[in-house]
């Protein structure tokens, strides 16, 4: 017996996928629960374009991580450590990078886990994909003295990853073929990897002309 592949908001026809056995809710564990809730991020069981809602969780997360690591900095600066503004941008992306390896990891283990329950490959429910590859799009923004990117730079990074995670451009969606946790985790990170190419260069240009 074959279901049809998912994925969130993809342009393509599904891909016949071997089936898998759904757990029913009253065997489910604890950590069951939690993986899906990690999975989904909130917001994968919305009926419409699944994947756009988890996308704008990942820029979210990406404001929060920059308002948190702003005032971590200025404390820092008040307590006497001297620090320049021009550095900030290295401590904010080290921690954007470490952000983007915990989702990965942890969304690597909720999505395998997902999979399982939901009884699906790739299932649209799960985007903690989106919000792994849509962290990894602002990865390589350029900064302008010390001064982070504004609303037109998100608004466009935003844009800028759904196009990529949907249209998939190879090798992405041969990433998928990995299977797994590790397959729909992969394939979201390139298509950040193609949007953050393209970030750097139309911020790079901005910031020239």
């Amino acid at each position: 017996m074959t279901k049809p592949k998912e994925t969130s908001d993809s342009l393509t026809h599904p891909v016949v996928e071997p089936a898998h056995i759904v757990v029913p809710e009253r065997k489910r564990t604890a950590g069951d629960y939690v993986a899906l809730a990690l999975a989904t991020c909130g917001v994968g069981l919305i009926p419409l374009a699944p994947g756009t809602w988890g996308s704008a969780v990942g820029v979210g997360v990406y404001l929060l991580l920059m308002r948190g690591a702003e005032r971590g900095f200025d404390s820092a600066v008040a307590r006497g450590l001297d620090l320049s503004p021009q550095t900030f941008p290295v401590v904010f992306n080290t921690v954007l990078l470490a952000a983007i390896l915990v989702v990965s990891f942890v969304g690597t283990w909720a999505a395998t886990r997902s999979e399982r329950l939901l009884g699906k490959k790739d299932p649209g429910a799960v985007v903690v994909d989106e919000v792994a590859g849509q962290l990894v799009t602002f990865l390589f923004v350029p900064w302008a003295l010390g001064v982070g990117p504004g609303a037109w730079t998100v608004f466009a990074g935003f844009v800028a990853f759904r196009v990529f995670d949907i249209w998939k451009p190879y090798p992405v969606r041969r990433l998928e073929g990995l299977g797994g946790g590790l397959g729909i985790i992969a394939d979201d990170l390139l298509a950040g990897f193609y949007a953050a190419a393209a970030m750097s260069l139309l911020v790079t240009i901005r910031l020239i002309y």
